[in-house]
């Protein structure tokens, strides 16, 4: 059956594709990301402010009324509810979830902008890609990931003198977007994340209004999808804000991102130090923790890093580092290890054996198992150490253990006072089988970390215990 009408004179598909890469903002949001509910997309159901959704996209049709070979009212079927079913032969369409997009032809095909519309293109191709739209005044960079992100972040971004630089990390995966900027720009950007759809939109703002012919100059790496471990380790320099005391040798250090990097290092994972010691790059690795051991439900997201370290006197990294003035600065890495949430989400019982500053992963892991992991019955930390002053932000745990009830600690101290009424020794297999067993019909995962030997020891007793290897993950000390 045909559906083609007559369209207005200036209104064929040459004039819809310059206007299209005429820049104007056609989804009429300015170029934020936003939800949308169903209550929501009805609410857009006329002819002058007319919305539809196409396989979890919601497009504002509205500027594509008259250029439409099917017609105004053939569109007009869809306005305020769901059309993939309508449109589903023709039009662009992705992904689950409903957000804002641009139901727009290509961008004119340039060495940076790939020539598709700013939808996403069909699943089969599973490499990630990207787009881009412009206003006089902005520059919109759309990333179609083609999969579900986890909800702890994991895009980091790096733009200084105008070189942009993305990494989007995705699992074992790492997708980056590098290249120098068609002009100047400010170096502050604000990045949007559509977890579920997989959809990433970065913002930034022009310094001079105006339209560019293409986004940019590809440099190295540019447009990549390669294993993470293949990558090269990229850093950027933060300024120490501050060195807070925990006990007597160790301290958290505040490092600050630069202007136009934003960077959140998910649960877990573990940042690159790096600095230059007499003529030497020294890299040491460190899991950041949070500004404190259980942070509010309601907090904003501190985009500082929180480093909690222990300096060793005879040591060539630490005193170093404790040297550094609050101004100073040190390199930082993006996010790496391989550890994953993932095998948390049907969990009942949650072991973490940690030895000293092993401890620094298990407290974040602590802080999202009683707040975000539901199943999660119990979460139990075995914090080995040599002496009570030793012990990491013991009132902290403390506290903790004394208000939630899914939550208990045990210390173990190798050389205690004779005053100490707690558990001594180190980790053996007798101790172990007292304080970590798995109840009937439960489903426990283990977490351990520590210095080398402890690790290892303790993933060996834990096995003889009964533990299956994909129940345990081992942080590197």
């Amino acid at each position: 059956m045909s559906w083609q009408v007559a369209l207005k004179p200036g209104h064929s598909l040459m004039d819809w594709i310059r206007f299209a890469k005429s820049g104007k903002d056609l989804t009429g949001l300015r170029g934020r990301l936003i939800e949308v509910t169903s209550e929501e997309l009805l609410k857009h159901n006329t002819r002058n402010d007319c919305w539809t959704c196409i396989r979890g996209l919601v497009y504002n049709i509205t500027p594509y009324m008259d250029y439409h070979p099917g017609g105004e009212d053939e569109l007009m079927r869809a306005a305020g509810i769901d059309g993939t079913e309508l449109f589903l032969p023709h039009e662009c369409f992705c992904s689950r979830r409903v957000f804002s997009a641009v139901i727009a032809p290509p961008p004119a095909p340039t060495s940076l902008a790939p020539p598709n519309s700013i939808a996403p293109p069909p699943e089969k191709d599973g490499r990630p890609r990207y787009d881009w739209f412009q206003t006089d005044s902005t520059v919109h960079l759309v990333i179609y990931a083609k999969r579900k992100i986890p909800s702890s972040g994991c895009t980091v971004v790096d733009l200084r003198g105008g070189v942009l630089r993305i990494e989007v990390l995705l699992q074992k995966m790492s997708y980056m977007i590098h290249l120098r900027l068609t002009d100047e720009v400010e170096e502050n950007v604000s990045v949007q994340t559509a977890f579920t759809v997989g959809k990433i939109q970065l913002t930034i703002r022009k310094q001079n209004t105006g339209k560019w012919a293409s986004l940019g100059q590809a440099l190295e790496s540019h447009n990549t999808f390669l294993r993470k471990q293949d990558r090269a380790v990229f850093y950027r320099d933060c300024a120490l804000v501050s060195k807070t005391d925990v006990n007597h040798n160790t301290h958290v250090y505040r490092l600050q991102l630069p202007p136009g990097t934003v960077m959140h290092v998910p649960v877990g994972k573990h940042v690159y130090l790096k600095t230059n010691i007499q003529g030497e790059d020294v890299v040491r690795p460190y899991t950041p923790v949070d500004r404190t051991l259980w942070t509010p439900p309601d907090s904003a997201q501190d985009p500082d890093l929180y480093l909690m370290v222990k300096v060793y006197p005879d040591g060539l990294f630490t005193p170093h580092l404790h040297s550094i003035h609050p101004g100073g600065s040190v390199s930082v890495s993006g996010p790496e290890g391989s550890f994953s949430l993932r095998p948390l989400r049907d969990v009942t019982h949650l072991f973490l054996v940690a030895a000293g500053t092993g401890f620094t992963p298990m407290a974040r892991l602590i802080d999202t198992a009683l707040r975000d992991v539901q199943t999660i019955r119990k979460t139990k930390l075995l914090f080995f150490n040599r002496t009570e002053e030793d012990i990491l932000w013991r009132s902290e745990l403390d506290e903790l253990a004394a208000t939630e009830e899914r939550f208990e600690v045990e210390y173990i101290l190798s050389e205690p006072r004779e005053s100490w009424s707690g558990t001594t020794g180190r980790v053996n297999e007798t101790l172990l089988r007292e304080t970590v067993s798995k109840p009937d019909g439960s489903k426990c995962f283990a977490c351990v970390c520590g210095p080398d030997a402890f690790t290892k020891l303790t993933m060996g007793l834990l096995k003889q215990q009964g533990f299956e290897e994909q129940e345990l993950h081992a942080f590197q000390g």
